[in-house]
Parts: structure tokens; sequence; C-alpha cells
């Protein structure tokens, strides 16, 4: 069978820009591709962990789930604390969106699930942020917008039965 053959390291600053450029195209599978190839050469490389989670959710859509595992495995190679917290926030507000996307009857409230637990890591993620990093509070404000426009967006209501008293 074909073999993949690897990068070197001094290619490794030019395969991560052409990676972003592929995301930018909305060729999430290529770009996914070559960070794989990078991580091949530079294991743990960070950016390029980074490129790759959001390649991995720029391709949710209503049948994801191979892209939803892998977007965590990579989640759990970043080595800061703020990053796993702030892409957590993205994996979830990104789950949301595709949710949305399905228009069945319980995806507004599988989205406002997703989506509030998007804003808690957000918040998590503003809480260890450097001072000069409003990141997580920008997506804190997205999912905030989300919420105010999307009317079917809504938290699932608990039924509650209450015994019928009889005479």
């Amino acid at each position: 069978m074909f073999q993949l053959k690897p990068i070197s390291a001094a290619a490794v600053p030019a395969a991560l820009q052409k990676a972003e450029h592929y995301r930018l195209l909305n060729q999430p599978w290529a770009a996914e591709s070559i960070c794989l190839d990078i991580l091949l050469a530079e294991p743990g490389h960070q950016k390029a962990l980074r490129v790759l989670l959001l390649a991995r959710t720029d391709q949710f859509g209503p049948h994801s789930a191979r892209h939803i595992a892998h977007a965590r495995e990579t989640l759990a190679q970043l080595t800061s604390e703020y990053e796993r917290a702030y892409y957590a926030g993205i994996i979830c507000e990104r789950r949301a969106k595709a949710e949305i996307e399905k228009h069945t009857s319980d995806a507004g409230h599988a989205a406002y699930s997703f989506i509030r637990e998007a804003m808690e890591h957000f918040e998590a993620a503003e809480k260890l942020r450097n001072s000069d990093d409003d990141n997580a509070i920008l997506r804190w404000n997205s999912c905030v917008r989300l919420l105010k426009e999307s009317p079917g967006v809504v938290p699932r209501v608990e039924e509650r039965l209450e015994p019928v008293l009889g005479e």
C-alpha cells in the first residue's frame, strides 16, 4: 500500500501557512492533512495543533461524530490551560451551530446546551487570559448574540407531571 512521505522540519513554517490558507479557502480537510504532516515532523507543535483543531471543527455538521472525537483528541494535546479552556468553548460553540443546522425537533434544545457549555469554557478562559487577550470575551459575546437571534435555541423545559387528585 502507499506510505506517507514525511516533510522536513525546515518546511514546517511554510506548511503551517499553507494549512491556514486552506482553512480560509474553506477546505478544512486539506488543512487537516497538512497539520497531520507537520505533527509527524514536529510532534506536539502547538500552532499546528490549534490549526488542526479548528480545521476539524470547520467540518462539524449534522453527521460529525468522527470530527468531534478528533477535535477532542487534539484539544487534549494543547499544553496551555487557557487554550484548552478557550478551544473547548470553540468545540462546543461549533457543535451548537451544527445542531442548529440539523433542523430536527430537538436541535434547538441541544444547541442551547452546547452554547451554555461553550460559555462556561469561555468564562474559564477569560479568567486565565493575558490582559491583552479578549478572545474569550469576544466568543462569549458571540454566543450571547446567537442566543438572542435564534428564538428556537432554548433550554429544555422539564415536564413535571403532577398526580391528578381524585374526589
